[in-house]
């Protein structure tokens, strides 16, 4: 068993115990890369006593959100919308409702997709409103809302500010949202497993439970209706792999097609809002929202992209590194389940794993990808530095504040100090690699007692000088 297989049983392990531990009757899981899914499983029972499958098919709730942002982008790209206009433009009874100060601006389009359009947080509310009429939402507005804060100073995540959003794409396009959606992003990208509603799938649906008394109890399936865009679609693991490697396609260097361009695809995945620490309780990553998708950051791993989506019955999850591609997706039919959780967790070991191999079992330094060429051809040369110091080669290799901040002389015997002091092989392949950005790159090298870590960072001329070079030695524990 090579290392890559050994990973991808670390994965399914994590969604087998949850299974055996009663967290929902069954899991399913995919990990994708750059190419598409790679890895699948499935746990338990999906409610006709067999396992689920890639093809099994489960509610995805508010990982529609990405696709909610996706279909109105479209709109924008076309010139039929700006970002910047009121939501009184397309939902007239929202001028009914009183805004929480007299200086306080009209929700726009862009405050709703990036979830600061001032309103509370909703989720238990917004999960049972999936069906109701375009009449009774305006009903709702017409009753007056609540307000957070001002609107465009915070985020809260809002999924009436969604169903704003499907109302927006559906008077644009005279046409409901879910056919938009469907026309617009879905079936263009062959996407035909993901559909608004059980009656439309091909597939089999999972059951959907909640627990009572010690067992699983199921629930009914809602339909379409003016709350769809938050969280509607249903999908497959096959699918949403599919979807979210597409989005992620937009950070690498040959961008897929679609019908949302890379650079709006990229748009989506950018911070454009704070998410409070209270959001997410325990998590040690800085996050922040896009248009329809959660960006966090990661010291080891740099930008990861994601979104969960919880329904009455249904627990689902996506997320990717914007540096790698390397992605998975994830599903449980239970509610609260919180299939989050296990989706990280799997998420950190595969990118950990890939610091050093790749998904066909073979070496691979992490940065390969987003690293670029000039940061490449400088590591070799700081390599060839190390093993033989020349000043004339230091001053051809690195920009003059490098000699400036630590002289020629100094920095000599700072490195033979430090390579002695591990017993440090400096023409030796690399043991580990990082990167947090294309131009910058640090590398361990093995040594007798401990490890060289090289650390090297180029200057914004196009000329790939090194701006930045330190060597330190970190000895092995006694």
């Amino acid at each position: 068993m090579n290392r890559w297989d050994t990973v991808v049983g670390q994965v399914d392990a994590v969604f087998r115990d949850r299974v055996e531990r009663g967290v929902a009757p069954s899991s399913a899981w995919g990990v994708f890369d750059r190419t598409g899914l790679v890895a699948s499983g499935g746990h338990g029972d999906r409610g006709d006593g067999q396992r689920p499958d890639a093809d099994s098919v489960y509610r995805i709730a508010s990982c529609t959100k990405s696709v909610t942002a996706a279909t109105l982008l479209t709109l924008v790209a076309d010139g039929r919308l700006s970002l910047d206009t009121p939501i009184t433009e397309f939902v007239p009874a929202f001028a009914a409702v009183g805004l929480p100060t007299p200086d306080s601006p009209v929700p726009t389009v862009r405050m709703l997709l990036t979830m600061s359009a001032g309103f509370p947080t909703d989720d238990p509310w917004a999960d049972r409103q999936e069906s109701i009429t375009d009449a009774e939402l305006d009903d709702v507005l017409r009753g007056g809302l609540l307000f957070d804060s001002v609107p465009g100073t915070r985020f809260a995540y809002s999924n009436l500010g969604y169903a704003l959003l499907g109302r927006v794409v559906a008077v644009v396009t005279g046409r409901p949202f879910t056919e938009a959606a469907r026309d617009t992003v879905l079936r263009p990208l062959g996407l035909d497993a993901t559909v608004f509603s059980a009656a439309a799938s091909d597939g089999y649906v999972v059951t959907g439970f909640r627990p009572h008394d010690g067992d699983w109890e199921p629930l009914p399936m809602t339909g379409p209706g003016a709350f769809s865009s938050i969280g509607g679609l249903f999908s497959t693991v096959d699918d949403l792999a599919r979807w979210a490697t597409h989005l992620a396609s937009a950070s690498s260097d040959s961008p897929e097609p679609g019908p949302v361009s890379p650079a709006d695809r990229r748009l989506m995945q950018q911070a454009m809002r704070v998410v409070p620490s209270a959001v997410v309780p325990g998590s040690s990553r800085a996050t922040a929202y896009g248009f329809g998708l959660f960006v966090e950051q990661d010291d080891r791993f740099g930008e990861l992209v994601s979104h969960s989506g919880g329904y009455p019955g249904f627990s689902a999850h996506m997320r990717w590194s914007t540096q790698t591609g390397l992605g998975v997706v994830a599903f449980e039919n239970a509610t609260q389940a919180k299939v989050s959780v296990a989706a990280q967790q799997a998420h950190d070991v595969l990118l950990e794993s890939a610091r050093t191999t790749s998904s066909d079992g073979r070496a691979r330094p992490v940065g390969t990808g987003p690293t670029i060429q000039a940061t490449r051809a400088a590591q070799a040369a700081v390599t060839g530095l190390l093993a033989d110091w020349r000043d004339d080669v230091a001053d051809a290799l690195c920009t003059p504040n490098v000699a400036m901040d630590v002289p020629y002389d100094r920095r000599r015997r700072a490195v033979a100090a430090a390579v002695a002091e591990v017993g440090a092989d400096v023409t030796a392949d690399p043991v580990a690699e990082q990167t947090v950005a294309p131009s910058h790159l640090r590398w361990w090298l093995p040594g007798t007692c401990g490890r060289l870590r090289v650390e090297i960072r180029l200057a914004p001329a196009a000329s790939g000088r090194v701006q930045t070079l330190t060597v330190t030695a970190e000895p092995a524990e006694r």
